[in-house]
């Protein structure tokens, strides 16, 4: 089946991978918007949603548990977004305010083709990374592209031709240049430390993971905890970069009435947060293979020796099957994005809302400097280390 498709003309095989990641973005987005609203009565005491059903269904044994789970309501809302009616307000720039939402969805398809979401062994027993484009520059092209997220935020506050609109894409503006400084620092050292002396260098996200499988402490330490203030800085940054509470400074219902979104509705107003939630998707990931170990199971046992340990267990060679190897450590990599999403969403319905100076003062006052200090610690350290 893999000949078959690597057989298909380049142009049809890059349709069908943008196809294949708008197949998967869609279904998980909504996901997420259940499970938000799950874990937000989990951690309230509240049941949340538990009750809607279509009648037809009523009577089937095990709808019971679906409804329970609230996996209908999940159904109704994507419904309801999509047959109800698009009122256009008057007064707003119809091109732009009707372009601002599809803008926003582009950023955040794109970057999902760069990052790496699994591995097989090849025929050499090399791990060999999946992705839609293993590119060498990948974690430059995933800031580059999701940078530019933050026009369709402009597009449809200036568009909308209303103040609280406009003041939410200033302050998602601001609040980009302010965080992404601090994000782009907090790699650097990772980066540092994998294109060590005499190896090509390279800025891919499967060299890191690539890294952090090696044989030794050091080897197979996930960033984590070699790195532990870069991925602090890098998640704080993540928070702020996706506009999640308590960074939603362009989305704040208290002062702004919606922010930027005030004066969309039905599938375009949906469109933003499904945009949302594909960067908070991606986010993940990336933090995963930067500091997680991206596909391997746990610090100091890679995929390679996952698999051969369960192919000596078993006694089956099923386990080093390029199909089968690829399945689990994209299980691997789908668990470990699921877990950093609960905590997204953990920190949510945790901590309140800040303040729009205190934004600013944690990003430009706190944030950044602690970024290049640890930039600076961590070039003099790496440079005496590979001496």
């Amino acid at each position: 089946m893999a000949d078959f498709f690597f057989g298909l003309p380049v142009l049809l095989q890059a349709v069908l991978k943008g196809i294949a990641v708008i197949i998967v973005i869609f279904p998980v987005a909504a996901a997420c918007s259940m499970a938000e609203r799950k874990v937000c009565a989990w951690i309230q005491g509240r049941p949340g949603p538990n009750r809607t059903i279509f009648p037809l269904f009523r009577g089937i044994p095990g709808m019971g548990v679906l409804q329970r789970l609230g996996v209908f309501q999940l159904v109704a809302d994507g419904l309801k977004f999509l047959f109800k009616e698009e009122p256009t307000p008057g007064h707003v720039n119809k091109l732009y305010y009707t372009l601002a939402p599809v803008i926003a969805m582009v950023p955040a398809f794109t970057t999902v083709t760069v990052v790496p979401f699994g591995a097989y062994l090849g025929s050499a027993g090399s791990v060999v990374p999946l992705s839609l484009a293993n590119l060498d520059i990948g974690i430059l092209a995933v800031f580059a592209v999701a940078s530019l997220g933050i026009y369709s935020l402009i597009l449809a506050g200036w568009a909308s031709n209303s103040k609280y609109p406009f003041l939410g894409s200033v302050r998602a503006s601001a609040q980009l240049i302010s965080y992404e400084l601090s994000m782009t620092l907090a790699v650097l050292p990772v980066f540092l430390w994998v294109n060590e002396p005499g190896s090509t260098g390279s800025l891919s996200l499967a060299r890191v993971v690539e890294f952090q499988s090696r044989a030794g402490f050091w080897g197979g330490t996930w960033f984590l905890f070699t790195m532990p203030v870069s991925a602090f800085i890098f998640a704080v940054a993540l928070f702020a970069e996706t506009n999640r509470q308590p960074f939603d400074m362009a989305e704040s219902e208290a002062d702004l009435v919606g922010g930027f979104h005030t004066e969309y509705g039905a599938y375009k107003w949906a469109l933003f947060f499904v945009a949302e939630y594909a960067n908070m998707i991606v986010g993940a990931g990336v933090f995963a293979l930067l500091f997680l170990g991206g596909w391997n199971l746990l610090p100091w046992v890679p995929l390679a020796s996952l698999l051969g340990w369960l192919h000596h267990a078993t006694g089956s060679a099923l386990w080093l099957h390029p199909l089968v190897a690829g399945i689990v450590s994209i299980a691997i990599f789908i668990a470990k994005i699921l877990a950093t999403l609960f905590v997204f969403m953990w920190v949510r319905w945790t901590l309140p809302r800040f303040r729009y100076d205190q934004v600013m003062r944690i990003g430009w006052q706190k944030l950044l400097p602690l970024s290049i200090a640890n930039l600076i610690v961590y070039t003099v350290a790496i440079a005496l280390m590979q001496r």
